[in-house]
Order: structure tokens, then C-alpha cells, then sequence
């Protein structure tokens, strides 16, 4: 064989590799989402909206679910997903670790979505009578901020309550057993609480804390993926918006996802508002106030500035 022919073989040869790989790398282009049971990601999943309008670009869809908002941030924190979302406080403690996301979004504030139960007998009637009591809540999340707040507004200091961390589920066994003289737990497992077992609400959010739903995105996958980022949100504004009109339908998505009662689901979800807002200077600065609170209580390690990992229009 000359060597124009062995050259020209060799050519083709790498082409087709070239084409093979190219294709591979075509194949593999996978929106990894993280998800909670409820939520836009959640409506997002069932109904296999974002698969379609991902599917022109090229992109198919993977989902994983989380039980709440500190292990999704942590998904992300480890590259196992790309996008995700969770409440307030999960952020905060994700950032001091160094975790690399983005805020891309927001739900509206639901000051009525979480809460800090006691059980129906219990003789707590008020905040401030939670002095020297145990409670239990999960670490990094939402609620964890709730308490703060709740126990600042009694005249309380964070130190003068004896705080437990468990997992939702583990919070509701806890609490169900009086393991624990209060629970601050977020929707639905406090609806849940308040209609099976009776329990008490001795405040929720309001006048206390925004309680804000955020969405998150790698920043590794938003410097490679930027025009993702607007279907994954337009996406989720529209399922939340079609989820508003529809409220009987998307509580039964919610409960078939969730394990809770269909009630449940309806008493949780009025709660709530339906919606993705674009990151406001006001939204940012009350996610400042809450990590240079989580600061001066040692909760977060080191002082963090949430501007810096706002996704820049």
C-alpha cells in the first residue's frame, strides 16, 4: 500500500472516530435534575413538560429526588445534579462550605409554610414558654431560621432552647412519642401533624420570615449550558402557572408523589403562592441578613457574601 493510500485511510479513519466521539458527546448533553417532592420540579417531572421543550435542543432529562433541601444543596455540592432547589437557610450553610451554585430564581414568599408545632396537650402556649425546651428541627434548612426568628421575637436567645437535629421523618416519630416538646417543621409534614395528631401551631412565618423557595444551578453547568437555564425556569413558571388554576388536580399530583391525604396536600398548598421571580436586590439582602445571623450564632463557620453567587443577568 503507497503511503498517499495509508494517509487517506488514516484520515477517514480519524473522521469516523471524530463523528463517533461527536456523537457520543451528542447523546450524553443530560439535564440533571434535583427535586424535592413538591415543587415546580416536582410538577416537572410528572407531567414531562421539560423533556419536551429540552428534547429540540438536544438535551434529554435525568431526575433525583431528595427528602429536603440540605441534601439537594448537597447533590450539588458533589456534581450529582445540575439544577435544584430549597428553601432559605440550606443555601446559606451550602455557600460556607464552598459549594459552586447559583441562585437563578425564586417562588414567592410563604411565611405560612412553616411553623413551630407543640402537641395538643402540651402546656407550651406561647413562644417564650419554650425556654430550656427541647426542639427539634433539620439542620440547614428553612425552618432553622424560623426558630431563630421566633425565639428573637420572645425575647429568647437561640441558646436558651436546647435544639435537636432529625430529619423530617425523624422529627415527626420524635415528636409523635413526646421525645421532643416542639417540632418546627415546614409543609406538609405540619399540616400533616396538625390533622393527625392534634397538633398546635404556636406561630408560623408571618411577621417573622419570608420563607422564600430559591432555584439553583451548578456554576460549571451554567458557564456550559446558559440557554438552559431560561427553558428549565420558563418551564417552571409555567407548570406553577397551569398548578394555580388547577389546585384539586395538583394536589392529588402532589399527594401520588409525597405518600401525604389528598386534604393534606390542600391545606398545604393554600399556604403557598405559585411562581419564579428573578433574584431582587431586597430577596438578596434578606438572604444577607440571614447568613450574617447564622454567622454571629456559629451556625456557618465563615462570613459569606450572596450577592457573589447570584446569577448575573
Amino acid at each position: 500500500m503507497n503511503r498517499t493510500r495509508r494517509c487517506t485511510l488514516g484520515l477517514a479513519a480519524l473522521i469516523g472516530s471524530m463523528l463517533i466521539a461527536g456523537g457520543a458527546i451528542a447523546q450524553d448533553k443530560v439535564v440533571r435534575m434535583g427535586n424535592q417532592k413538591v415543587g415546580a420540579y416536582a410538577l416537572l417531572k410528572a407531567r414531562g413538560i421539560l423533556e419536551d421543550r429540552l428534547k429540540p435542543l438536544g438535551y434529554t432529562v435525568s431526575w433525583k429526588e431528595f427528602s429536603s433541601g440540605p441534601l439537594l444543596l448537597e447533590g450539588l455540592t458533589v456534581g450529582a445534579v445540575d439544577f435544584g432547589h430549597g428553601g432559605e437557610a440550606p443555601p446559606i450553610f451550602a455557600q460556607a462550605a464552598g459549594a459552586a451554585f447559583l441562585y437563578i430564581g425564586h417562588e414567592p414568599a410563604a411565611p405560612k409554610g412553616e411553623a413551630v408545632l407543640v402537641p395538643k396537650d402540651s402546656p407550651i402556649k406561647t413562644i417564650a414558654d419554650l425556654k430550656g425546651k427541647k426542639i427539634a428541627l433539620n439542620k440547614g434548612s428553612n425552618v432553622h431560621y424560623l426558630l431563630v426568628r421566633a425565639l428573637e421575637n420572645a425575647g429568647l436567645k437561640y441558646t436558651d432552647v436546647d435544639v435537636v437535629y432529625l430529619s423530617p421523618a425523624d422529627g415527626r416519630a420524635a415528636f409523635d412519642k413526646g421525645a421532643v416538646d416542639a417540632w418546627v417543621i415546614w409543609e406538609p409534614y405540619r399540616t400533616a401533624a396538625e390533622m393527625s395528631l392534634g397538633a398546635r401551631t404556636l406561630a408560623d412565618g408571618s411577621g417573622l420570615v419570608s420563607n422564600h423557595e430559591f432555584f439553583f444551578v451548578t456554576k460549571s453547568f451554567a458557564q456550559a449550558n446558559p440557554k438552559v437555564i431560561d427553558v428549565v425556569l420558563s418551564a417552571a413558571r409555567d407548570v406553577y402557572a397551569e398548578a394555580a388554576k388547577d389546585m384539586a388536580g395538583t394536589a392529588k399530583t402532589f399527594s401520588v408523589a409525597a405518600g401525604f391525604p389528598v386534604p393534606v396536600m390542600e391545606v398545604a398548598l393554600s399556604r403557598r403562592g405559585f411562581g419564579v421571580q428573578t433574584m431582587s436586590d431586597q430577596v438578596i439582602a434578606d438572604q444577607q441578613k440571614i447568613a450574617d445571623t447564622f454567622k454571629t450564632l456559629g451556625l456557618i463557620p465563615t462570613a459569606i457574601t450572596v450577592s457573589d453567587v447570584v446569577l448575573k443577568p
